[in-house]
């Protein structure tokens, strides 16, 4: 496997502490200040080159274009699939592997509190249904209209992204719940992965383990690791405690998941995708502007997983 971080589009500080921890590969959104759309081709280009000038190489944009149209079976639904295949045969024109995307709409990731005192008086985010649920009912898709949806688009995707040399990476649903205030969601359990994952038998139609949702599902997340195998092809390093209806983010080395066990799995099955810290708790000296993405806790991260494949290769004779 190969350790990354998520990257702003433009070179900052995280470029060269990157490179400093000896990264090599990097996670970025799609381009903000492309003159055009930012998944046409020349945008894409000037992105991935522009990763490449500072030694790294662009392997995932975790971005999507407008989708909750095509999400929610509504009007518009087939531009918005055919945006996401422009995207798809650009990333495979300027060689980026991985496209992480969500099947969720209209809501997204929700936390009820980005604030939390953590170890050390750092800040994590918490997600309380019980609060969430009292907001004003949203209308959204029946959960057979999302499975149907979900399966038009990959019907349409997967041919294209196996073409152009590209995988998907199918995000969980953050919070696996459903519904929220009236909304379904369903990518929300290993069994809907395994049913997403036979929606089309294809290597390009995988996932991003994110670990912190297998946990908040209750899931062993070493044992979905090795179950989904071949099909991970972007994993989220992170972990909560709690349940789906109440959880907390916590440090990367005390939460309930068996971190170690966890990278065992990868080493074991042969993943060799990038895997980046997710939701890192802020820590003194930040400011908390974009809980779960300032440095210090990234840093934190990376060593950790470092020292535990090290430990492992090193037990194991690698």
């Amino acid at each position: 496997m190969e350790y990354t971080v998520f990257m702003s589009t433009e070179p900052t500080e995280r470029w060269d502490l990157a490179r400093q921890m000896g990264l090599s590969r990097a996670v970025s959104g799609l381009p903000r200040d492309a003159d055009g759309d930012p998944w046409e081709f020349e945008a894409l280009l000037e992105l991935k080159n522009r990763f490449a000038d500072a030694g790294l190489d662009l392997a995932v944009i975790e971005d999507r274009p407008p989708l909750d149209d095509a999400i929610l079976g509504r009007e518009g639904r087939d531009e918005q699939i055919e945006t996401v295949k422009t995207l798809l045969r650009n990333m495979g024109r300027v060689g980026i592997d991985v496209w992480c995307y969500v099947w969720m709409a209209p809501l997204k990731v929700l936390r009820t509190s980005r604030s939390v005192r953590g170890r050390g008086g750092s800040l994590v985010t918490r997600y309380d249904h019980a609060q969430m649920d009292r907001g004003p009912e949203l209308r959204g898709a029946s959960a057979e209209e999302l499975w149907a949806n979900l399966e038009q688009f990959l019907d349409e995707v997967v041919p294209v992204a196996e073409e152009a040399g590209v995988k998907l990476a199918l995000h969980p649903d953050d919070p696996p719940h459903s519904p929220i205030r009236g909304v379904e969601r369903i990518v929300t359990s290993p069994e809907a992965y395994r049913r997403a994952m036979d929606l089309h038998d294809s290597e390009h139609n995988g996932i991003t383990l994110c670990q912190g949702n297998f946990a908040a599902m209750g899931a062993d997340v070493p044992a979905a690791i090795r179950e989904f195998g071949d099909r991970i092809h972007f994993a989220h390093f992170r972990d909560v405690a709690g349940t789906s209806d109440d959880f907390t983010e916590v440090w990367h080395d005390e939460g309930p998941t068996d971190m170690a066990a966890a990278i065992r799995a990868y080493e074991e099955i042969g993943f060799d995708g990038p895997l980046r810290p997710d939701h890192c708790p802020t820590m003194a000296g930040e400011d908390n502007a974009s809980p779960g993405y300032h440095d210090k806790g990234r840093l934190f991260a990376v060593g950790y997983l470092k020292g535990l494949r090290d430990q492992y290769r090193s037990m194991s004779g690698e």
